[in-house]
């Protein structure tokens, strides 16, 4: 079964990013490959408008079978509220908590980022992970590309 993993906006970025190059191309030749389904949100596009020519060139480089689509709802926003209501992160965050949010209540296996301050951060994770499970949705998953692609077979 191919891994559902949800990708916010900084791992597209990442492929041109010296640092983050390597283990974002490898996590996205496994999406190339049809090993994992690259799940993203109508947020992502929208963040993608204001990237580089080149990284929305290689968000539109994927193959389509790869790739599902989700679109932010009440129930994404209202998750997401409650995220900064409990004070996981600020008010400033809330795009990133929609992206959390969206990952959660659309199942996806993992969500994958390069953002190390407010969502791939053990603090914050716990924060999210706590919300999740109060209001009975599953716990989610929150890696870097580098964390998923080191240790897979």
């Amino acid at each position: 079964m191919k891994q559902r993993i949800y990708f916010d906006t900084s791992v597209f970025g990442g492929v041109f990013d010296d640092e983050f190059e390597e283990a974002s191309l490898q996590l996205f030749e496994r999406v190339r490959l049809g090993k994992v389904v690259c799940v993203y949100s109508d947020l992502t596009e929208a963040e993608l408008v204001k990237a580089p020519l080149k990284v929305r060139q290689f968000f539109k480089s994927l193959p389509e079978h790869s790739l599902e689509k989700i679109v932010v709802n009440d129930e994404i926003l209202q998750l997401a509220s409650k995220y900064i209501e409990e004070k996981v992160v600020g008010q400033t965050s809330f795009d990133d908590c929609l992206h959390i949010a969206g990952a959660t209540i659309f199942k996806a296996d993992m969500l994958a980022s390069w953002n190390f301050k407010h969502i791939v951060n053990v603090y914050r994770i716990r924060g999210y992970n706590s919300i999740n499970i109060r209001l009975n949705y599953t716990v989610l998953e929150i890696r870097s590309p580098k964390e998923i692609t080191e240790y897979e077979d």
